[in-house]
């Protein structure tokens, strides 16, 4: 039975693999920053002996993404060099490594769902740091090791997009939401899921990158508008640009995820988000 090693296991997608896992005939390991220090590499490395590790889930992630901007040094020491040492242990073990990664290491200005092999451009740090992560696991090489990258993560779990409209929602008459930033959300539920049931189908001699989010095309006024409906929340949601919003960091405006390269590859299909939401919102007792 294998033995995983799940970083990060109190994230959004952390947490999700957590409840999932005993559905799994695995043995998972989970761990936080407390249990395990990943940006160590001696202690990651007897870890993964010690419980004898076929696979690490690196779930782990500095996504705080403005206050990243003035936390650089720790922001890397998570995004990339932990990477880079995770990456270097299952090498050296010769164990597979997958890496959840995100739609920040592009530019956003696309016109069209982006392809895994299309030029990287990050806006800030949270983005420059997660692609110098990606970059330094494809240099070491891990065999049968894989990159994911997702987009606009929610969750039962942690703090996130639909948990703040909700409370915001409730605490106020209206709301001004983005309509400028295009992308889809991704039910960490579901990415969960399928990490979990790709595991044992990868088979592959050079790290490869998947794209995963839900499917569909929506902004984040869109998303705030059917969190609403669907908790008959009675807050009115009007549509700002993103001029009107300022934030240390700048947000991609256009970060639609092509996923053509996982479904085809792993013959998976991906939920609709607005099903999804559907289920986070019956999951967290709001869906009215």
């Amino acid at each position: 039975m294998p033995n995983i090693l799940v970083t990060g296991s109190n994230g959004q997608v952390g947490s999700e693999l957590q409840s999932l896992s005993p559905a799994y005939e695995y043995n998972f390991y989970f761990t936080d920053r407390e249990s395990l220090d990943i940006t160590d590499k001696n202690a990651v490395s007897a870890f993964v002996k010690n419980n004898a590790i076929n696979t690490i889930i690196n779930a782990a992630a500095y996504t705080a993404v403005d206050k990243a901007e003035e936390d650089k040094e720790n922001t890397d020491k998570v995004n990339h060099l932990a990477t880079k040492y995770l990456a270097e242990v299952a090498k050296e073990h010769s164990i597979q490594l997958i890496h959840i990664s995100t739609d920040y290491v592009f530019d956003g200005k696309n016109y069209k769902p982006y392809n895994e092999d299309d030029v990287t451009s990050p806006n800030g740090v949270y983005g420059a740091t997660k692609l110098a992560g990606e970059k330094v696991m494809q240099e070491i090489n891990p065999k049968n090791s894989i990159i994911i990258r997702t987009s606009w993560v929610y969750s039962s779990y942690g703090a996130n997009f639909v948990k703040t409209m909700l409370r915001l929602g409730k605490e106020r008459e209206s709301l001004g939401v983005i309509f400028d930033q295009v992308g889809t959300p991704t039910y960490a539920k579901d990415l969960a899921r399928t990490i979990l049931d790709i595991l044992p189908k990868i088979d592959n001699d050079k790290v490869q990158i998947y794209h995963y989010s839900n499917e569909g095309v929506l902004s984040w006024y869109d998303f705030a508008k059917e969190i609403m409906r669907m908790a008959k929340i009675e807050c009115v949601v009007n549509p700002i640009e993103t001029k009107e919003y300022p934030t240390p960091a700048t947000r991609p405006h256009y970060s639609l995820l092509n996923k053509a390269k996982i479904k085809n590859d792993f013959k998976i299909t991906i939920p609709y988000w607005k099903d999804s939401l559907d289920r986070c919102l019956h999951v967290l007792g709001e869906r009215r």
